[in-house]
């Protein structure tokens, strides 16, 4: 009899954790990730950007960038990318619990204009409930130098490429969308909104500067924070919709 009882507790256990298991597969696969949305849709809008670019229209460009990441892109999940730290140990990008602001940057491509302090400040305003990663293309030692500018709110992180360690998030996350990119990445890792960062026009006042680069993060967390499942780039969608629209007639 006991050994009956035992058998039959082992079975029960089998089975609740083979349906756990089946919950979990079918949870996962109704998750896409950002590395297989970008193999689907990234070769036609390269084609298509190529060809405005080459036209010089930069606008239908930016709308072209714009559909790409609003239907596209986001509302799938960033994948575990790894990363380094300044101390150069390894940091996946899931060890970071909180939502993630997330900016790439290399040496060579530095904030502009009051860029830094404005990260500074928007990390300091949302540290309870968002957190600023920059993320540079590059090695640990010019890394460490263009950091110190960086307050203790923002972590920094790095790829080092001449290592030649990281193809997989090197391809993914620099050579598909370029750089400075800005992901805006929620608590379950789900991709909520990716912009690109805009540098201040040449002799900005460093107050105004300042002020706009603020202004654009801000605008995109705050919005974030507010709609709590929505992708919250349609809007910026809808104008350049709107302005290619326009420029048609």
């Amino acid at each position: 009899m006991k050994q009956y009882l035992y058998a039959l507790l082992i079975f029960l256990s089998l089975s609740a954790s083979s349906v756990s298991a089946q919950k979990t597969d079918t949870i996962n696969k109704d998750k896409v990730l950002f590395t297989e949305a970008l193999a689907l849709h990234l070769a036609d809008y390269n084609e298509k950007a190529d060809f405005a670019f080459r036209q010089r229209n930069y606008k239908e460009g930016q709308r072209l960038f714009d559909s790409l990441t609003v239907n596209h892109l986001a509302g799938s999940y960033i994948d575990n990318f790894k990363f380094n730290n300044l101390k150069g140990k390894e940091v996946d990008l899931y060890d970071f619990e909180k939502s993630i602001y997330l900016i790439t940057y290399a040496s060579w491509c530095i904030p502009g204009k009051g860029a830094i302090p404005a990260i500074n400040d928007i990390a300091s305003k949302y540290r309870n409930k968002v957190q600023v990663v920059v993320l540079f293309w590059d090695t640990r030692e010019k890394v460490k130098k263009v950091s110190k500018e960086f307050s203790n709110a923002v972590d920094i992180v790095y790829v080092d490429e001449t290592k030649n360690k990281s193809p997989y998030v090197v391809k993914q996350l620099k050579h598909s969308l370029g750089l400075p990119t800005c992901f805006l990445i929620n608590n379950d890792k789900k991709i909520m909104d990716i912009t690109r960062y805009t540098a201040v026009a040449y002799g900005t006042p460093i107050e105004n500067a300042l002020k706009k680069n603020f202004n654009q993060i801000d605008e995109g967390i705050t919005s974030f924070l507010i709609k709590d499942d929505e992708t919250i780039s349609k809007s910026r969608l809808a104008s350049s919709n709107k302005e290619k629209n326009k420029n048609e007639r």
